[in-house]
């Protein structure tokens, strides 16, 4: 919709001396909510732009939806705005024929923040019930610890907004030789990850089980679950993951690596898919 980046004039201060104003690009963040067949599911705080991929993606997450089959379509509701005008920060989501409405649609309103996804929504259990897929333990096998500390780097060399704004999370999907297959950058971390899964659901190419998926910032139990539920098997990510992060990448069988920086890296679960360097220290 084009408010991916706003201007702003600020007063600039350098080493302590008044250094005069000029404008500045900011990192655009707006209110989206998300309706399920009508009805009001979720607010998320995001970055303009694929936000049908977003929603999509979400549901994804939320166990709703693993097939383009499933999804009739997704559109913008038009009078949103004070004065009836489209703002475009309203999407419902349509459920093929015979798709069931899940009970989220009727018993939460969710609102999520563009830093911690959907705060407070924390169970094992949920996850457990709703992936449709299990993670195959020898998909993929013999990723080298080489190869994982190249993609930050790479993660952040195709982040073109980040380049004018300083101010954006990324999402990068690659391959286990380290092919950038696609990247998605919002204001938040789940949101990039939300985007990246739900074009993949609309070109039907879920379960992404040969894929490794690198995220800047730290790694949550939500960034997890959306791996789990997308089938993702590794995740990697350049600061440190959550107890309940580990714990669900651990009952999940997903391969999780953080603190990614340079050739240095911890690795919290599933070390059986990659080729770690030998020795001890």
């Amino acid at each position: 919709m084009g408010r991916v980046t706003t201007r702003r004039t600020v007063i600039r201060v350098r080493d302590g001396a008044l250094a005069g104003s000029r404008p500045d690009t900011l990192v655009a963040e707006e209110p989206l909510e998300i309706r399920l067949d009508g009805r009001p599911l979720a607010v998320t705080m995001r970055t303009p732009g694929d936000d049908f991929a977003l929603a999509a993606g979400f549901l994804v997450s939320e166990g709703v939806l693993a097939s383009p089959e499933e999804l009739a379509h997704i559109v913008y509701c038009g009078g949103a705005g004070q004065e009836g005008g489209n703002t475009y920060n309203v999407v419902d989501v349509r459920l093929a024929p015979g798709v069931p409405v899940p009970d989220i649609a009727l018993e939460r309103n969710v609102y999520t923040t563009s830093s911690c996804g959907v705060c407070g929504k924390a169970s094992l259990d949920a996850v457990r019930t709703t992936a449709r897929w299990e993670l195959d333990a020898d998909t993929p096998r013999g990723v080298a610890a080489e190869l994982l500390a190249t993609l930050p780097g790479r993660l952040r060399a195709a982040q073109r907004v980040f380049d004018r704004t300083g101010g954006l999370h990324a999402a990068g999907l690659f391959s286990p030789s380290g092919e950038l297959l696609e990247v998605c950058e919002d204001v938040g971390r789940h949101n990039a990850v939300d985007k990246l899964v739900g074009r993949a659901l609309r070109n039907g190419a879920l379960p992404l089980r040969d894929t490794l998926l690198m995220v800047s910032g730290r790694a949550s139990f939500e960034l997890v679950q959306k791996a789990v539920m997308a089938g993702i098997p590794v995740l990697a990510a350049v600061s440190a993951p959550s107890s309940l992060a580990v714990d669900l990448a651990e009952e999940a069988g997903l391969t999780l690596v953080g603190f990614l920086r340079g050739a240095s890296m911890n690795v919290y679960a599933g070390a059986h898919r990659l080729d770690l360097p030998t020795g001890s220290g």
